[in-house]
Formats: C-alpha cells, structure tokens, sequence
C-alpha cells in the first residue's frame, strides 16, 4: 500500500517549505521540497508605464521659476486656440452640438470604427480623384491623437523603428516608447524654412524601419511644405518601401500665399495612413474627434492593416457618439467665412510677431507658412549667461511673466516655439517685453567674449 508524507517547514518570513515524500511498497522516494506561496502585496507600475515619457510635461514641470509680480502673465506656450476666448468655433458648428444631444439619438454605443454615416461624411469631405476615399478607408478615433496612437500600433512591433522629424510633436516620441518602437529623428532644415533632410532622412532606413512620419502642416515649425517636396519625400518612401503616417491635423490651415497638398494626393504607390480631425481647424481641441484615412491605391497594405485597426480601435470602443451625431453638419455645413476668419487672425499674428522678433538682436524667427505655431532661434553666444533654450525660457518668465516652450522640447536646442492664436494685443505686448529682455541680456561680440574668460 502507497503512502504520502508532506512535512511542512515555515521558517518565519521566507515562504513556507513543502518537503514531499513518497513511499510506495516499501521504498520511500523523495520528491523534493516545493515552495509554496504565501501572499503579500507587490503592485508595481507596469513597464508600459515606466517607458511612457512626455518630454515637455518632463521638462515644463522641471521649470521651478515664478513668474514677475509686477507683471501679468502671458502665456505662449499652449497649442490650445480655444484659451484666451478671442477664437471661439462657428454658429453653425455649435449648433450641429446641440442638435445630435438634444435628438436623444446618440446617447448608446457606436461601432468601435464610427456610425457608417459619419465615416462616410468625412470620406465624401476628403475625397478627391487624386486620393478617392470611400467610407471602409475611414476609421473614426478620440482625437487625432488616439488616431496617432492607433496607426503606429498598427504599423509597428516593438523593437522596430520609426522615422520621426526634429523638431517635431513630442507625442509621436511618448508614443512609440511606451510600445517599445525605437524613434530615429530626422532634421528639419530652418534655413530652407523647415523642409526635410532628405539624405538625411534616407540614411536612417533599415530593415527594421516600419513608418516614416510627415508633419504638414508643422507643430512646431508652422512650414507647409511644397508640392515639390512632398513628391521628393514620397521618392524616398518608394523607393526604400516604407508607409507613410502623416500627422495633417492642421491640414487647410495655410496662409494666403502659400497652398496645402494633402500628400495622398501626390502618392501613386506609397501607402499612407493620414491623421486628422475636428481639433484645430474647427477649434474644439476638446471634443476628441479625429480620424484616420486609409490610403492605399496599390493594395500594399491590404486587409490586414484595416482589420488590424478596425481591431485596435475595439480597445476603446470608439469616439464621443454626440459629437459623431453632430460631424457631417460640422463638415459640410460650417461657413467658408468662418476658415478664412480664423486663418487671418493667424496670418496677422504670425506677421506681427515675426516683424517684432525680427527687429530684436540676438533672435531669428523662421517665418511661418500656416499651422498656429512660429519658431525662434536664439543666438546663445550672444547671451552667454544662459547655458541653453531652458535657461533663456525660464529667465524670460521670472523677469518679464512670458512663457514660451523652449524648444528642447522639440529635441530642438536653441529655439524656443511662440504660439499665434493669442489676442492681438497680448502678442504685440509679449514682443515688447521680449525685446526689453533680450535688450537687458544681450551681449555683442567683444562683451560674450569677455564674459565667456571670466567664467
């Protein structure tokens, strides 16, 4: 007859000891001792989490400066044109809002990819003989951002690369590290007014490189790029057969001289998934609606990128349903007027702050083509008591209560970002104040040269 023995050995803190012996017609076999658990509590941050890093958040939060007492705050620093009240969103936008709520139609679940009709509604917006879309190539997100988020996951394994611009959004970077997608940034050009490196970009393609993404508009840099040069980038994605994700959030938001080209229109072959939505150009940052359109006129991408994120968008079950309710009047109904009014605000801001920063010694602003966005280089040999972008920033707040994000930001030393949607008389009163700053600070050859010996 077989007979067990289990010994139990607790020794105080370690987990208790099973030692098991098995004796079976006569000889006793030992199994050896098993640990068993004895539970305690040990809840830990995920690693997705520890990898998740928002540069500006990280560096906006190590600038421990107060601002100027004396002096009221201005802050242009934000991507945000709803602030300061002077841009607010059209009639007929608000209106579409109130109606979809007040229908009691859109209070339930949508498909995780959107209502048909509003997919729909954005393909007939969009589409064009050039780039025809049809409602199955469009995927409806919670802002352009999940859009974002939604096309990397898509396109990318961790351990894979992505090709992003410098300067460039710092979201594609928190992006792509918490998924463990390694980032190569490529440069923007200032002196050619932001367009690409593009031998630059080329060299950084290997064979684990699974998107290239093209900002333009640009945050931060406010280019549109040319016709010709969308063509020459989409050169280089043809011919090293990597996939487009273009960020044109800030699509048709260009100034008067100067025309926005969709780079789907330009595309015989390189698949392209583009991100849009309702956030800047319709100036309801918080309504999270934005979209992703499927460009795929060669079949390259084929079912498995829209199953796959047809997949990925279940994780949240899709967008705010009322404003769902509410997009094709927002789209086909808001007033031509209403683009053009807010397009010269900015394009009057833009000049004012460009002429004023421009008139300033030791600052070269990059003049803006669209976007709400103008980007400053400062020229730190003649401000020599500041060691970089960060420092000038945070002096410029605690003396003259001007915030500005310093373009480190941006993985872009040396610059600092001026926001346009502000009003009129707060850009106009920044500048001065900026001027009177850099006036203070400012040092000419013989003087930085002077101050860099006494260090």
């Amino acid at each position: 007859m077989d007979s067990y023995l289990i010994q139990v050995n607790d020794h105080g803190d370690h987990a208790p000891v099973l030692d098991v012996h098995l004796k079976t017609n006569g000889n006793s076999i030992s199994l050896g001792k098993v640990k068993g658990r004895k539970p305690r509590w040990a809840v830990r941050a995920s690693e997705m989490s520890k990898k998740t890093f928002n540069p500006v958040r990280a560096i906006v939060d190590s600038m421990k400066v107060e601002p100027n007492p004396k002096k009221a705050m201005i802050s242009l620093s934000l991507g945000d044109p709803t602030v300061f009240g002077n841009l607010p969103t059209n009639d007929e936008v608000t209106r579409a809002m109130k109606e979809a709520l007040d229908s009691g139609r859109y209070n339930g679940y949508a498909p995780s990819v959107g209502y048909q009709s509003c997919r729909e509604a954005v393909a007939a917006y969009y589409n064009c003989p050039e780039a025809p879309l049809e409602a199955q190539d469009v995927i409806l997100t919670s802002g352009c951002s999940q859009a974002i988020e939604l096309a990397l996951a898509v396109l990318a394994n961790p351990g894979q690369n992505i090709l992003v611009p410098r300067p460039g959004f710092s979201l594609y970077k928190t992006l792509a590290l918490s998924m463990g997608i390694e980032v190569k940034l490529y440069n923007l050009l200032p002196e050619k007014a932001w367009e690409i490196d593009l031998e630059h970009l080329e060299s950084l393609v290997d064979e684990k490189t699974a998107c290239l993404i093209v900002n333009n508009p640009s945050n931060p840099c406010g280019s549109v790029f040319s016709k010709s040069h969308l063509q020459k980038i989409l050169a280089v994605a043809s011919r090293q057969c990597v996939p487009v994700l273009a960020d044109e959030i800030y699509g048709d938001m260009v100034f008067a001289d100067c025309k926005y080209e969709p780079i789907a229109t330009l595309s015989t072959n390189v698949p392209i998934l583009s991100c849009g939505g309702l956030a800047k150009r319709w100036l309801v940052p918080g309504w999270r609606m934005g979209w992703i359109l499927i460009h795929d006129r060669r079949d390259i991408f084929g079912n498995e990128i829209r199953d796959g994120l047809v997949r990925l968008s279940q994780r949240i079950l899709g967008p705010c349903t009322i404003v769902q309710g509410a997009l094709e009047r927002i789209l086909h109904q808001t007033p031509p007027e209403f683009y053009h009014n807010t397009l010269s605000i900015l394009k009057s801001n833009a000049d004012l702050c460009y002429a004023a920063l421009s008139a300033i010694p030791g600052l070269q602003p990059v003049r803006p083509a669209g976007a709400m966005y103008l980007m400053v280089e400062i020229e730190m040999e003649h401000f020599p008591e500041f060691e970089n972008d960060v420092e000038f920033t945070e002096r410029l707040i605690s003396e003259q209560s001007v915030f500005c994000l310093p373009a480190t930001c941006f993985e872009y030393p040396n610059f600092f970002r001026v926001v346009i949607t502000v009003p009129e008389e707060m850009i106009l009163e920044a500048c001065s104040r900026i001027q009177e700053f850099c006036e203070m600070h400012y040092q000419g050859a013989e003087g930085a040269q002077d101050l860099e010996c006494d260090k």
